[in-house]
């Protein structure tokens, strides 16, 4: 990434130098944890996996993947982030911060990517998830038949069928939150906005989608609509 971005203001300098620059320098990256496709035929009757692994797009509002991570905060102990992750643009699209992890959390993130969108009603939406009691709920069922959006399922203890937003909350903890103590949840909260919406959205270069940052992959696509 940062050999790309030398790239981009003008710097002609190779690859090796740049490794070679950070190794002297003492710097290295933060690394993701990659997830390795493994099969799994623990499928749970009624809950179907639509997605089946193909994370493949040909615009924004295809596809989205959702999941809870835990934060800890010092006064206020665990707390949860509920993330909606859009599998074309890698922009975090909603999100919702609470002290319990309940359906409404799960919901109020969905309805902040819906609000935050605006896809169109008459093209499929998916929305994938783990088979976690907050995704399988009446409740966020019934969001999703309201928003004509399409449920999806992880098959049963198979986290690599939703690698992509597993390894968004990796980042989100490697680059942010192991770095930093929380005294309240009221911190963790502001730090969480900050590190979405102030970096990983607007500045963090992906190179799966060519070297943009999830903003810039999707105003391309809005774009081109």
């Amino acid at each position: 990434r940062i050999h790309h971005i030398l790239g981009t203001e003008g710097f002609k300098v190779s690859l090796k130098r740049v490794q070679r620059r950070m190794t002297e320098l003492s710097l290295c990256a933060i690394t993701v944890k990659k997830y390795k496709p493994h099969s799994s035929k623990k499928v749970v009757e009624g809950l179907e996996n639509v997605l089946k692994r193909d994370f493949t797009t040909t615009s924004i509002n295809e596809k989205w993947v959702g999941d809870i991570t835990y934060i800890h905060t010092i006064k206020d102990g665990w707390c949860y982030l509920a993330s909606v992750l859009d599998l074309h643009s890698k922009k975090i699209i909603g999100y919702a911060f609470g002290k319990r992890m309940t359906n409404d959390l799960v919901v109020k993130a969905l309805k902040n990517a819906y609000c935050s969108q605006s896809p169109d009603k008459d093209k499929q939406l998916i929305f994938h998830s783990d088979l976690g009691s907050q995704y399988t709920s009446n409740d966020l069922k019934e969001l999703c038949k309201n928003l004509n959006i399409t449920q999806s399922f992880s098959n049963k203890g198979c986290p690599y069928d939703n690698a992509c937003i597993e390894s968004f909350h990796s980042s989100i903890k490697k680059e942010e939150i192991y770095r930093n103590t929380y005294r309240n949840f009221e911190e963790a909260n502001r730090a969480i906005f900050k590190y979405i919406e102030g970096w990983y959205n607007r500045k963090r270069l992906h190179s799966s989608i060519n070297y943009m940052t999830p903003n810039q992959c999707e105003l391309l696509a809005r774009s081109a609509a």
